[in-house]
C-alpha cells in the first residue's frame, strides 16, 4: 500500500460517507427493519445480520432482508413501504455519532476543504439525520443513493459529486468504510481512506484496497492537514 498522504498529494474536496463511517445507524436499522418484519408477519432479524446487508442501498437491504428470513421476494413492495414508513419515525432515535466525527468534519472545514456527504442511503433519510446529528452545516452538498442513476460501488455518484464541489478527483479525498467506497473512488481517480470500524459487509477493511485506514475522522483530518495546503479557487 503507498504511503497516505504521498508528498505530492494536494486536496480541495472531501467526500464522505454516512453510515459507518459519520454515524452508528444499526440501531435505527434494526427497528425500523423489525417493525416492518412485526407487520409483515415474518420473524425478527439480529443486529449482526443486518450490520452484513447494509452499505448497498435500501433496496438491497430489504430484499436482503426478506432473503434472510425465508420470505416471498413478492412481499417487497410492501415491505418497502412498510420500512419506509417506520424508519422515517425512527431517524437519528437509535444511533449515535462516532467517536471523532464531529471533531474531524469540524477540522477539514478549518482547513479549507469543501465538504459532500456521499450516501447510498435515501436523501429523504439522510437529510433529516445529518440535520438531527448537527452534521448538515458542514457539507457544501449533500447526495442520497437516488441521485444518481447507479449508486456506489459504481463512480458514476463520486464523478456527479466532484462536479459538484468543482473539484477534480485526484484532489478529492472520499472518507469510507466499505468496499464499496473504496471501489468507487479507485474508479472515479479520488484518494481514498476507510474508518477501521463501520459496515464492511462483514469483511475484514483492512483488506479493502485503500490508501489508507484511520481509527476516527479526526484522524482523517490529521491526515489532510498533513497533505498540505491545495490551491484554492
Amino acid at each position: 500500500m503507498p504511503a497516505f498522504p504521498s508528498p505530492t498529494l494536494q486536496l480541495d474536496s472531501a467526500i464522505v460517507d454516512l453510515d459507518g463511517t459519520l454515524v452508528d445507524t444499526l440501531g435505527d436499522f434494526a427497528a425500523a427493519l423489525n417493525l416492518m418484519l412485526s407487520e409483515l408477519s415474518l420473524a425478527a432479524i439480529d443486529p449482526p445480520a443486518i450490520e452484513r446487508m447494509v452499505g448497498k442501498g435500501s433496496e438491497h437491504l430489504i430484499r436482503s432482508v426478506l432473503a434472510h428470513v425465508s420470505a416471498a421476494p413478492a412481499l417487497y413492495e410492501r415491505a418497502w413501504a412498510s420500512y419506509q414508513r417506520y424508519y422515517l419515525a425512527v431517524n437519528g432515535l437509535h444511533s449515535r455519532l462516532y467517536p471523532g466525527a464531529l471533531e474531524g468534519l469540524q477540522a477539514m472545514k478549518q482547513s479549507g476543504l469543501k465538504l459532500a456527504c456521499l450516501t447510498n442511503k435515501p436523501t429523504d433519510f439522510t437529510l433529516p439525520l445529518l440535520e438531527a446529528k448537527g452534521l448538515a452545516p458542514y457539507f457544501d452538498v449533500v447526495f442520497g443513493g437516488d441521485a444518481f442513476e447507479r449508486k456506489k460501488p459504481d463512480p458514476m455518484p463520486l464523478l456527479g459529486t466532484c462536479q459538484a464541489l468543482k473539484s477534480l478527483p485526484g484532489r478529492t479525498l472520499v472518507v469510507g468504510d466499505s468496499s464499496n467506497d473504496a471501489r468507487a473512488a479507485r474508479a472515479a481517480g479520488c484518494p481514498v481512506v476507510l474508518v477501521t470500524y463501520g459496515y464492511n459487509h462483514g469483511e475484514p477493511v483492512r483488506a479493502v484496497d485503500a490508501d489508507g485506514f484511520v481509527d476516527s475522522l479526526a484522524e482523517a483530518a490529521a491526515l489532510v492537514r498533513r497533505a498540505g495546503p491545495a490551491a484554492r479557487p
